[in-house]
């Protein structure tokens, strides 16, 4: 693997490596939020913040009937669905990181509702509605639920220069925001034109899909199933189709084909190590392996010197590929574990691909600390626990405990 030795002399002097950290800041006890302050333990993890939120009253199942005299009392109707409403965070509706787990918990704080925290559908809940009827009339047989949407950011532990000129940890806005869908559990019930109902409600909304001012709502039935009319015809959209295979909706393709020559690389080489710890990242000798927390001696065969190479800084942040002395690859996400919670990082011929990218967030000045994120999939590097041998995964919120927090010390 040929390099260059340019240097990549401003954005890597600035990580300041040769004095002892700043003081801590607080612990946080209560959601981040953009300008919070966050501790070095916190720089190898990633939170959800909610931006925008709104709330819909929702029909997911609906049917007309007609009740004549004679027909009141406990009625069982098959209602159709109208709409299919799919819990999903980003493009993940099946939930299962951290991260998604955490936006939803976010919202359900943020508007005071219990919406739904794990992947489900409102497809999945029976179309049947019994309810007992007193007065003959026109009535809409329906479920609906509360539908929660909205945005929201992503933020990261990362330094920030005072008005005074000093140096702080804060929230800052990271990489990965996106859209939710949640709702809460879904009611139902059966409503008439003549009904007085709260404004605003799923009742109300039902009662609205009977399209009361219709000539088919106004006219006599015979008791029963009453036909769809235009506007519940309208506002029954097809529902979402089920991914065919079961998995989430796919983030979008990543080639890795286009190899590089060479990488514009700092002259200086890096250990990635555990804090106060001797062990750091190693990378792997053999291609289908990952890389490992070792220790360093001189049998190491430079495979824990690392290179910041093609560096960029925006907003204080940098941005880097981690080229191996040693095996000469550069640390990757495998496209095909891109959305797996704790997949291995590995080494792999150098290419222009964001999964080998990586965004580097710093302790204060004096401090070698730092934080590591992949730039496609937005999880922290971290570890499962402290071992000889144990991989280095990444995690989609980090790791709460500390062990995503690293030392980026010069050799």
């Amino acid at each position: 693997m040929a390099t260059t030795a340019t240097a990549a002399a401003g954005a890597v002097t600035a990580l300041s490596l040769a004095a002892p950290p700043a003081a801590a800041a607080p612990a946080r006890t209560t959601e981040a939020r953009p300008g919070d302050a966050c501790t070095a333990a916190d720089l190898g993890t990633r939170h959800p913040y909610i931006r925008t939120t709104e709330v819909s009253p929702t029909i997911t199942h609906f049917k007309g009937w007609y009740v004549t005299e004679g027909t009141t009392g406990q009625q069982t109707v098959s209602t159709d669905t109208t709409t299919v409403i799919t819990v999903s965070v980003g493009l993940d509706d099946t939930i299962e990181t951290s991260f998604a787990t955490e936006a939803l918990s976010n919202v359900k704080a943020t508007v005071g509702l219990d919406v739904k925290l794990e992947y489900t559908s409102t497809s999945k809940e029976s179309n049947s509605v019994t309810w007992n009827l007193t007065q003959p009339g026109y009535y809409g047989f329906y479920k609906g639920t509360k539908k929660v949407t909205g945005t929201y950011g992503s933020l990261n532990c990362d330094r920030a220069q005072q008005d005074d000129g000093s140096w702080a940890l804060e929230w800052t806005e990271g990489s990965g925001s996106g859209s939710f869908t949640t709702f809460t559990t879904l009611e139902e019930g059966a409503v008439r034109c003549q009904d007085s109902v709260p404004a605003d409600s799923i009742m109300a909304r039902a009662q609205a899909l009977l399209d009361c001012g219709s000539a088919a709502a106004r006219a006599d039935h015979p008791a029963g199933e009453v036909a769809p009319t235009a506007r519940q015809k309208q506002e029954s959209p097809a529902p979402r189709p089920a991914p065919v295979d079961g998995t989430s909706a796919p983030r979008s393709t990543v080639s890795a084909s286009t190899t590089r020559t060479a990488l514009d690389c700092s002259t200086e080489a890096y250990k990635i190590a555990v804090p106060g710890k001797p062990l750091s990242w190693g990378a792997p000798p053999l291609a289908d392996d990952g890389v490992r927390l070792r220790p360093s001696s001189i049998f190491s065969a430079h495979l824990d010197n690392w290179r910041l190479c093609d560096v960029t800084e925006r907003n204080g942040v940098i941005e880097a590929s981690l080229w191996n002395w040693g095996n000469g690859g550069c640390a990757t996400v495998a496209e095909q574990n891109a959305s797996t919670e704790r997949a291995v990082l590995m080494t792999v011929p150098c290419a222009e691909d964001d999964l080998q990218r990586f965004y580097i967030y710093r302790d204060v000045p004096g401090s070698s600390k730092i934080g590591v994120q992949n730039k496609y999939t937005g999880s922290m590097m971290g570890y499962d626990r402290y071992a000889d041998g144990e991989f280095v995964r990444q995690y989609s919120s980090g790791r709460q405990d500390g062990s995503g927090t690293f030392d980026l010390t010069g050799v």
